[in-house]
């Protein structure tokens, strides 16, 4: 029988297939479309999770050898532009690769790691009993799993099959246009950034927002460049056209914008969305099977943090399933998947719900951007949002706990990213002398004599405990590790 089942062959499951499989458990991974999709979709990585892939030797796949994350100086928050170059902590980190990319370079680990993926298997039912969930595959034999995830996308199949709710708002005022064109090249500068005649410059890689509407620039190297604009009360007519998105682009920006057709190598968007979805499965877990990424959370993708909130979903349950099938998950360990991630993606809704609104045309936000803007004049204010937007300001609930550090995101320390490589726990000995005992076979201890403080880091890179002395070190074992 197999481990884990996975639904869904998107970044989501292609990470938990690979954690799955980084832990000596053996997932497969059912994909209902027969080839990878060409489609544009995310454009890449922000938040912590640029760390996380860093942390488990993938960040240089998709940069350079050797490379390693660096903060970014701006980012963007409701259309207000973010200085970080100030900031005590920066914690935020972007990756700008496509969707695409990220996907095939997870397939290409899964496939290092023995994980199996089948194309062109759709899942259309499940039945589970106390041992096992049995999966049915259209025009196929049924495949029987101890565990399945649903990794299937907003309109998730195993979700609904599962009977698991998915609460929410819809909204269908608005419309965005999306599309790679062209413009003249006297109308680009140095940076990056578009001028328009009768209007100003849209700096690039902003949301810039006007009284009738919003925009982005995004003049990725060495491609046509994006641009998109998002309108409210403004039905449009007849299928999506280049003519229609720069009508938006002009009265958005109050001027015309001479857009022409892309003209570098494919694939290329030309896109039209309505409205959007904000929803909260009602519960991440029924019996034998789990819900992850969008299949448990949608949002609006201002900002850019789809991509963080899933994949950490991934790395956090991965290990927990990974564990309760090798035997060494203590007592409600599969439960704390829920509970941890659950809240993230509150937040994640909270902020997201905030910076469109910011973004709405109308006296009421102006007035209310005008006092936001001279709070973010303060470093402290830019610094809460900076780790709002890169989910270091999660903290999960462990007890016991101790130390400032515990239920956080490990810090940054010499060779962390060699430690965690495995994917296994790992205890950060200053002193020499820590002892796992029972546990020794489960974490891996390391002398690190330049911290002031042990640390026991999940595999997860969270923190479960913090100390010198050992005070507390075999109850926190206890609570996250079977002893062998």
């Amino acid at each position: 029988m197999i481990d884990v089942v996975i639904a869904g062959a998107g970044p989501n499951g292609l990470m938990l297939a690979c954690e799955l499989a980084l832990a000596g458990a053996q997932p497969l991974v059912l994909e209902r479309l027969t080839e990878p999709t060409g489609e544009q979709r995310a454009n890449g990585l922000v938040g912590q999770v640029v760390s996380m892939l860093d942390r488990r030797g993938l960040y240089e796949r998709l940069t350079a050898p050797g490379a390693t994350p660096q903060p970014v100086p701006a980012f963007v928050f409701g259309a207000f532009p973010l200085g970080l170059s100030d900031l005590p902590d920066n914690p935020l980190h972007t990756l700008m690769v496509p969707q695409r990319r990220i996907e095939q370079m997870l397939a290409e680990r899964a496939a290092e790691l023995g994980v199996e993926i089948r194309r062109g298997h759709e899942v259309t039912g499940l039945a589970q009993d106390e041992r096992s969930v049995r999966i049915a595959v259209r025009g196929r034999e049924p495949v029987e799993a101890t565990f399945l995830v649903g990794a299937d996308g907003g309109h998730s199949t195993v979700r609904r099959l599962a009977g698991i709710d998915f609460p929410g708002v819809t909204t269908d005022d608005s419309v965005s246009r999306t599309g790679h064109v062209a413009v003249p090249p006297d109308l680009l500068g140095a940076d990056g950034s578009l001028s328009v005649p009768g209007f100003g410059t849209v700096p690039p890689f902003q949301h810039v927002r006007t009284e009738r509407g919003l925009i982005a620039w995004a003049p990725f190297p060495g491609k046509d460049p994006l641009i998109s604009v998002t309108e409210w009360q403004q039905p449009p007519e007849g299928e999506g056209s280049l003519d229609e998105l720069r009508a938006g682009v002009s009265r958005v920006l109050g001027a015309d914008v001479p857009l022409g057709p892309p003209t570098g190598p494919g694939p290329h968007l030309l896109r039209r969305l309505f409205g959007g979805n904000t929803r909260l499965a009602s519960r991440y877990r029924a019996g034998r099977v789990f819900l992850l990424g969008d299949a448990a959370h949608v949002h609006s993708a201002i900002g850019g943090p789809g991509l963080n909130l899933g994949l950490q979903d991934a790395v956090n349950l991965g290990w927990k399933l990974a564990a309760e099938l090798r035997g060494h998950a203590p007592e409600g360990l599969l439960d704390t998947y829920e509970s941890e991630r659950a809240p993230a993606a509150r937040r994640v809704i909270m902020h997201t719900r905030a910076q469109s609104l910011l973004t709405r045309p109308g006296g009421d936000v102006t007035a209310l951007r005008e006092l936001l803007g001279e709070l973010l004049v303060h470093p402290s204010a830019r610094q809460h949002i900076a780790q709002l937007l890169s989910g270091t300001d999660i903290s999960y609930a462990m007890e016991p706990a101790s130390g400032t550090h515990v239920g956080r995101w490990a810090p940054d320390v010499r060779g962390l990213r060699e430690l965690t490589r495995t994917g296994r726990p790992v205890l950060l000995d200053p002193t020499g002398s820590l002892d796992t005992g029972p546990w020794a076979s489960h974490v891996d201890t390391v002398a690190c004599p330049e911290l002031d403080t042990g640390l026991l880091l999940r595999p997860d890179c969270y923190v479960a405990w913090q100390g010198t002395t050992g005070e507390g070190l075999y109850e926190a074992l206890g609570r996250w590790f079977k002893a062998a």
